[in-house]
């Protein structure tokens, strides 16, 4: 990521109500957060290994969840905000399935973004283990819509 993005990110964080963000582009991950009565500080960007490690900071939203199986699946994020959609239309079939093979390429779903419907491809060959996002519902940048068990 780019010095001046991650400074337009930090001064996001600074003059909104927003506590903490994170997210994940090409490979690289950053999390900035306001410390409580401290100046909040940016976490420079790190390389994020194949194998996603279990990131601790939405603590709150993944206590609800059951936490992720241990394997080498590597998650597919949302390139945009927008609504997450398994099938092209509310009478056929999802795309993808529990279990099932994608290869490079393959929709795995749509993500909506003001009225433009954007076709999520696979980046990589692999498995489908986990579908993370709820159909018909908000998804946020960077937010993990699948886990993928590569070849």
């Amino acid at each position: 990521m780019e010095l001046d993005k991650i400074r337009e990110l930090v001064r996001l964080v600074e003059d909104s109500q927003i506590q903490e963000i994170e997210l994940s582009h090409r490979g690289e991950t950053i999390r900035i957060s306001k410390a409580g009565g401290a100046a909040p500080a940016p976490v420079a960007p790190a390389v994020v290994p194949a194998v996603p490690a279990a990131a601790p900071a939405p603590a709150a939203e993944e206590a609800a969840e059951a936490p992720a199986p241990a394997s080498n699946g590597r998650e597919v994020v949302s390139p945009i905000v927008g609504t997450f959609y398994r099938a092209p239309s509310p009478e056929a079939s999802s795309f993808v399935e529990l279990g099932q093979h994608v290869a490079v390429g393959d929709v795995l779903c749509i993500v909506e973004a003001m009225k433009v419907m954007n076709e999520i491809e696979a980046e990589f060959g692999g498995t489908v283990r986990e579908i993370k996002a709820e159909n018909g519902q908000p998804v946020e940048f960077g937010q993990a819509l699948f886990v993928v068990e590569p070849d």
